[in-house]
């Protein structure tokens, strides 16, 4: 690419080193966001060209935003169209609706789908597969028009992962393991259960930066 989209990694609690380097081998700038001065330039405007939300433990980020003043603004600049991506725990700090939360917790509400979020909370559930991935460029749809037809695989780890039970209107579904929803793009907002990054696996982190350079809501 002629010029080096910057990358956005939540940076509060989780996986974040992984996600970077990912980021890095593709040819992106990725930078760590702790702050509203990392998200957001001095005019009010995203900092980055794209964000991700990575896994780790769901209530404890979502407490971390709120603490640093990172929730509301992360609520707007995904809402005004930044192209973001969640894994596991960042999946759920981007849905709608959590069936299970923890006391108190709290999710961005930028991803209109309901989320399980122990689906696979057993080390028995934990696993590392192959599954067919619908990409969202140049794909027909199939006769479900909340399925896209598979172009490829992704090979995917989870531990301890959420499932997405509910998806609403205009939510796409890209993956799916055992029968249940596990990718999901809707607008500019990519929602997956699984660890691509663990697995040297590109093709989310490439479907994130296809967003940034092609238009987020194409």
């Amino acid at each position: 690419m002629s010029s080096a989209p910057t990358v956005g990694v939540l940076a509060l609690q989780g996986g974040v080193a992984e996600h970077l380097a990912m980021l890095q081998s593709l040819g992106a700038r990725a930078v760590r966001v702790r702050s509203v001065s990392d998200l957001l330039g001095d005019d009010g405007a995203p900092a980055v060209g794209a964000l991700v939300l990575p896994g780790g433990e769901s209530s404890t980020m979502d407490r971390l935003c709120r603490t640093f003043g990172l929730f509301e603004p992360l609520q707007r600049v995904i809402r005004a169209g930044l192209p973001t991506l969640g894994t596991c725990a960042g999946l759920i700090m981007l849905s709608t609706r959590i069936a299970d939360p923890a006391p108190g917790q709290q999710s961005l509400g930028v991803l209109d789908v309901t989320v399980d979020r122990n689906a696979f909370g057993s080390q028995v559930d934990s696993a590392e597969v192959s599954l067919p991935w619908a990409g969202t460029a140049g794909h027909a749809e199939t006769d479900d028009d909340t399925a896209m037809a598979p172009s490829g695989v992704v090979r995917a780890a989870f531990i301890r992962a959420p499932s997405v039970t509910e998806v609403g209107d205009g939510v796409q579904v890209l993956a799916r393991y055992r029968d249940t929803v596990v990718a999901v793009r809707q607008a500019n907002v990519l929602g997956i259960s699984f660890h691509p990054e663990l697995m040297g696996e590109t093709t989310v982190h490439e479907e994130l930066l296809s967003m940034v350079r092609t238009g987020a809501n194409a």
